[in-house]
């Protein structure tokens, strides 16, 4: 047998449970209800005693322990409900018939087994009713003569009167409490659903943030490492020149005050992004989806005001000026691509042309660029170093064949890189042209 479910109305209350009850209050109410049961069948039992010609203590004990059977309704409903049918020939047991019935109507017994008490309680109350009126009737019936219609109804409509009203609300309270318990574990789920998404949009944040701080720490390795790169190799040039030829030194002076204020001026506009984009990571913060399209919307920018393929040209004369023999060959119809392709492909010859600087001074060079019919290959390759030219000692952290071959990939492409036969070193691209799907 099932509890009512009663214990539950109080939502989310976690207090201490005290046997079948969960609330204290609970307990309070069915030792009250149960009590006034007693009391009740006990005054009845005084009666019954003395109909059924027993001893009248022997009432008063019967009806006591009927009455208190009141206190176990929450655990065994169908128990209490068929002790009130038992006693319903004694004429006691009303307020217990009255929870009883609620109680089992309001729990989660299958309906069925309700419908039968109630029949059972129904008929039981109608059989005693319908004797006690007409004993009542033949004992008045020379004041009161009433039809044969008048003891029947009458013990009919008493007999519902008693039975019906706590069945009926019983339903209503337990249809009730289910709904509530549904909606209850509805917000729950809802509640459980709303954290799951809040997580993975922090993570979807949170990637965006790295993404964004990868493709900066690029922007800065490509900008620091090329135009640094140079300016070391044109200032040891300036010391080699600068006793035998002034006029040489003036110009190798003028190209590193040019290359270091051009490597200023693109430091000064990443550090910019960086510095606006402090406000907007705070926004983030709270509106944790936003972050992708921010994310997404600077790496749009930052393409769209990226180099172009057609200044590759003007990055293999810095390193010619710089004292590199490097030749540049162009294949195919040169047409625009996408802004993010062009800015990888000049990015991957510019720190092609970078490590040439760093690990084979003297070496000769030879940029390649392929224009195909959905794609555009890049190709830096170098021979060995002459032996000749002074190494100008730039210091390299190792990533810069990584950082080309994630910026490749990223974009679906295919990067090789590796030594060449003749001791060089060849580094080679190839990326589909995203405007011709």
């Amino acid at each position: 047998m099932t509890a009512t479910g009663e214990h539950r109305e109080g939502a989310g209350s976690t207090t201490r449970g005290y046997g079948w009850w969960e609330r204290r209050r609970s307990v309070a109410l069915d030792v009250v209800l149960a009590l006034l049961s007693a009391l009740e069948c006990a005054l009845e039992g005084v009666k019954f005693a003395g109909d059924a010609g027993l001893p009248v203590p022997l009432g008063v004990v019967f009806g006591l322990l009927a009455g208190s059977v009141l206190v176990v309704r929450r655990r065994w409903p169908i128990a209490v409900v068929l002790v009130s049918i038992a006693t319903t020939p004694a004429e006691m047991g009303f307020l217990m018939g009255l929870v009883g019935l609620y109680t089992l109507a309001a729990s989660d017994i299958p309906r069925r087994i309700t419908a039968v008490l109630m029949g059972m309680s129904l008929v039981g109350t109608f059989i005693v009713t319908y004797v006690r009126l007409r004993q009542s009737v033949s004992v008045h019936a020379g004041n009161f003569g009433p039809g044969d219609w008048y003891v029947p109804v009458l013990s009919l409509f008493m007999s519902l009167g008693l039975t019906a009203p706590p069945v009926l609300f019983g339903l209503y309270i337990g249809a009730r409490r289910r709904l509530m318990e549904s909606l209850r574990e509805r917000a729950d789920s809802l509640e459980r659903e709303l954290s799951l998404l809040a997580d993975r949009a922090e993570e979807r944040a949170e990637w965006a943030r790295t993404e964004e701080r990868t493709r900066i720490a690029r922007e800065m390795h490509d900008v620091v490492a090329h135009r640094v790169s140079l300016m070391v190799v044109h200032a040891a040039a300036l010391q080699a020149v600068a006793p035998k030829d002034p006029a040489k030194a003036v110009r190798n002076a003028a190209l590193v005050g040019d290359m270091g204020r051009q490597a200023l001026t693109e430091l000064r506009e990443m550090l910019g992004v960086l510095r606006t984009g402090d406000p907007m990571a705070a926004r983030v913060a709270k509106v944790p989806l936003a972050a992708v399209g921010q994310a997404a919307a600077a790496a749009a920018a930052a393409a769209e005001d990226g180099p172009r393929l057609h200044e590759v040209e003007a990055l293999v004369g810095q390193s010619r000026a710089a004292g590199m023999t490097v030749e540049l060959s162009v294949d195919g119809e040169v047409r625009p691509y996408a802004p993010e392709v062009e800015q990888t492909a000049y990015r991957v010859v510019q720190e092609a042309l970078t490590n040439v600087h760093k690990h084979a001074a003297g070496a000769k060079t030879w940029v390649r660029l392929a224009h195909r019919g959905s794609e555009v290959a890049m190709q830096v390759e170098n021979g060995p170093t002459d032996g000749v030219t002074a190494d100008a000692g730039l210091p390299s952290g190792g990533n810069g064949l990584v950082g080309m071959r994630e910026r490749v990939l990223g974009l679906g492409g295919v990067f090789v890189s590796g030594p060449t036969d003749a001791g060089g070193f060849r580094v080679s691209a190839v990326l589909p042209d995203q405007r011709a799907g």
